[in-house]
């Protein structure tokens, strides 16, 4: 009467042994808390146990049998207690919908993004670096509104400039949202570490604006909080802050072209609210990428009367003045330079 007790007892313990390290495989677990025999098929199918009723059973005896959703990395003939250590804890890598392998996980790519880009310069140099990426595509999650930034307005949709320029590491296999919220990512990070909530006179939004303004002038980092201060002074004193920038942008924005070539003076009557030759205001959105000092000048501007700013030598640096008189002695030396 005692032998089929010994033989179950006996296969059970076989069914316990401890396992090989055979192939990697993935076993995704899609609801939290999923039960020994929510994935005990799965793992009899893939191999990495030999039989179902002998893991149910033995993750209920030892107290375990619910584990975390997530994809696992187990292996072909891990064995029941191998497989029910390693399920405990999330041990492979889940990008979007898709569960990947981490040992067949393609390599990393480095994605470098300069300061002082558009949107949609970023989404063609993405498409430049990353196979199998188009600008096109890119550009279309950028503008769906799908993926925002903590610093962007309600009202606002656009992602210009809330992408921040660095270097990345981007797995080959990356959808372009992921993409695009890493780099969101980043750019909350970076405005957390400079203080952007708290920034006062303007709301934080605006500080991202005027940042992309002091982006595109400033040559020198001394000059960037000068900078930030004229175009404070002029929006408190109701003047267009006439930064030729912004026709650059008004001029992309309208016609599809924009810099090179340089502003002309047609371009100061573009009909566009990013032309701050005729609105006395920031423009909607930013105008281009920006990096941490450009959003810390913006955030604190020099506390110095300046309305005026023009190139005072050719390494960039900047000559400012209070009054138009000034402003003109300084616009006569940067001509006499060569510099206009």
């Amino acid at each position: 009467m005692l032998a089929p007790f010994l033989i179950a007892g006996a296969w059970f313990a076989y069914q316990l042994r401890p396992g090989s390290d055979g192939p990697p495989v993935i076993i995704t677990i899609k609801q939290e808390g999923a039960t020994a025999s929510d994935v005990a098929d799965e793992l009899a199918q893939k191999g990495v146990i030999g039989s179902t009723m002998a893991f149910k059973l033995w993750a209920t005896m030892s107290g375990g049998g619910t584990f975390p959703a997530g994809c696992h990395t187990l292996h072909e003939g891990l064995g029941i207690r191998g497989a029910i250590s390693l399920l405990e804890g999330v041990g492979g890598k889940k990008q979007g919908d898709k569960c990947v392998l981490v040992s067949e996980r393609k390599p990393d790519i480095k994605l470098f993004l300069p300061p002082g880009r558009r949107l949609d310069q970023i989404a063609a140099i993405v498409e430049e670096t990353i196979p199998g990426h188009t600008a096109a595509d890119f550009l279309a999650v950028a503008n769906s509104n799908t993926i925002r930034s903590r610093y962007q307005p309600a009202e606002i949709t656009s992602l210009e400039g809330l992408l921040f320029p660095d270097t990345y590491l981007i797995g080959a296999d990356w959808t372009d949202e992921q993409i695009v919220q890493r780099l969101i990512d980043r750019f909350d990070e970076i405005g957390d570490k400079v203080g952007l909530a708290n920034v006062q006179g303007i709301t934080p939004y605006q500080a991202v604006v005027a940042a992309s303004l002091i982006q595109t002038e400033a040559k020198l980092a001394e000059d960037a909080p000068l900078i930030s201060a004229v175009i404070r002074n002029r929006l408190a004193q109701g003047i267009q802050l006439q930064i030729d920038a912004t026709l650059c942008y008004a001029r992309y924005s309208t016609t599809g072209v924009g810099c090179p070539p340089l502003p002309i003076n047609a371009d100061k009557k573009i009909d566009s609210p990013y032309n701050t030759y005729l609105i006395a205001a920031l423009p909607p959105t930013p105008i281009a990428s920006m990096t941490e000092a450009s959003l810390a000048a913006a955030i604190t501007p020099a506390q110095v009367p300046y309305l005026y700013y023009v190139l005072a030598d050719a390494n960039g640096k900047h000559a400012f003045a209070t009054t138009l008189a000034e402003h003109n002695n300084n616009v006569a030396a940067a001509r006499a330079k060569g510099l206009l």
